[in-house]
């Protein structure tokens, strides 16, 4: 609570697949509401490269990377005074990329069970996001967004991981009880190029707020 009584709006969560246009919402919000925003880390990330080049070899050393990169975004998010938008959460590789790997036999059952430990221990220690964004997207939808940003560490991705990772996040998103949540369906819209469509989601997140207060 501030100084007047009032709840302080502390975190803003986008979440979604690959490709489904988390960083491009998460930057056009922020614009939008003057909101700081808390992009996640790959063009500096060690891992990603490697990790789509061998799987197997890098996928724990990955997720350990990002664990810990949104863990102390969360950190400085709790301690900090202004409103962030964070571009996908620290729940999405615990419930999503790290089981999928695991299942997939790229990530060895020990590493699993130490990431899976050391998950439990860190969420337990920072507080969920006041609202979460559920992008949700079909395959086509996801391909079409992964083709025209070109890059080249995703050139290896195939149809059956995203698919799976679609399943999970469907899974996730059906269950999720942490707090206040809104699911956008992005496949017949394009609000990057339509304000009408931006405008359309910007009505939902609004509506959403003033729930939480």
């Amino acid at each position: 609570m501030n100084p007047t009584g009032e709840r302080k709006l502390r975190h803003i969560a986008v979440s979604g697949n690959i490709g489904a246009g988390k960083t491009t919402l998460s930057e056009m919000l922020s614009e939008h509401y003057g909101w700081h925003v808390h992009y996640e880390d790959t063009s500096h990330n060690p891992y990603l490269s490697d990790f789509y080049n061998d799987m197997k070899r890098w996928s724990f050393n990955l997720q350990i990377y990002f664990l810990n990169s949104r863990y102390q975004q969360i950190l400085k998010i709790q301690k900090g005074d202004k409103t962030v938008i964070q571009d996908r959460t620290i729940y999405e590789d615990a419930n999503i990329f790290a089981p999928n790997l695991h299942e997939l036999g790229l990530m060895e059952k020990r590493d699993f069970e130490n990431y899976t430990d050391l998950f439990r221990i860190m969420s337990s220690q920072v507080n969920p996001p006041d609202l979460l964004i559920y992008l949700k997207a079909g395959i086509p939808t996801l391909v079409n967004h992964i083709d025209k940003r070109g890059r080249d560490y995703e050139g290896s991705i195939s149809l059956e991981y995203l698919k799976r990772l679609n399943k999970k996040y469907e899974n996730w998103i059906e269950s999720y009880d942490l707090g206040k949540l809104l699911v956008i369906p992005v496949d017949d819209i394009d609000f990057k190029n339509s304000a009408e469509d931006f405008g359309s989601i910007i009505e939902s997140v609004d509506a959403e707020l003033h729930g939480l207060f």
